[in-house]
């Protein structure tokens, strides 16, 4: 006999478990210090990190615990309203999170991919967007020292995703016009229900 609830397969289906209670709340909490579409610094290129020091690396600590609660998969700094050419992401479930201080693009492959990307400062949104297959990366960790990513697929996407942050470019700049009209007709539904509720 097994412990596992019988299912009367004539009868209704079985009830799909509902998000973790305190999973949302952690995430709505989360998502309360982001900044989002509208404010000024989204829209502003950020300015370099020029101090290694303990601070910068609790700002990392922080990013990578509000990333991690907000169920993301990257931050900028300036998505929690500071001015600083600062980025973190995890390429993957368990992977850890990778800091990126004044990163630069050296190289990008010609070969491009278009996918759907979300954003946590425009949260409900997607859009699809073409973006390289391949990139190279130079930047600093934290701590200062030199870091040189070369990444492919979903990893060099949300890198190149957090660096538009660095440089005032959200996911709608990079859309069709239909697709920003589409886009803005959602938010502003989506605005209009959490009044009403």
């Amino acid at each position: 006999m097994s412990d596992e609830p019988r299912v009367d397969p004539e009868g209704p289906p079985p009830e799909e478990p509902g998000p973790d209670p305190e999973v949302e709340a952690r995430r709505r909490a989360a998502l309360s210090f982001l900044r989002r579409l509208g404010d000024p610094v989204l829209k502003s290129r950020a300015t370099p990190v020029d101090r290694f020091d303990e601070r910068l690396r609790t700002q990392v600590q922080r990013m990578g615990d509000l990333m991690t609660d907000a169920l993301g998969v990257g931050l900028a700094a300036p998505q929690l309203g500071v001015s600083q050419r600062l980025l973190v992401y995890r390429a993957g479930e368990g992977a850890p999170i990778v800091a990126l201080a004044n990163p630069e693009v050296e190289w990008t492959s010609a070969d491009a991919e278009e996918m759907e990307e979300g954003c946590l400062s425009i949260p409900g949104i997607t859009i699809d967007v073409e973006r390289p297959v391949h990139v190279r990366v130079a930047g600093r960790d934290e701590t200062g020292e030199d870091r040189l990513i070369e990444a492919s697929g979903f990893e060099a996407r949300v890198i190149q995703h957090e660096i538009d942050h660095l440089d005032g470019v959200l996911i709608l700049d990079r859309a069709t016009r239909e697709q920003r009209k589409q886009a803005m007709r959602a938010l502003r539904e989506a605005e209009r229900g959490e009044r009403a509720a």
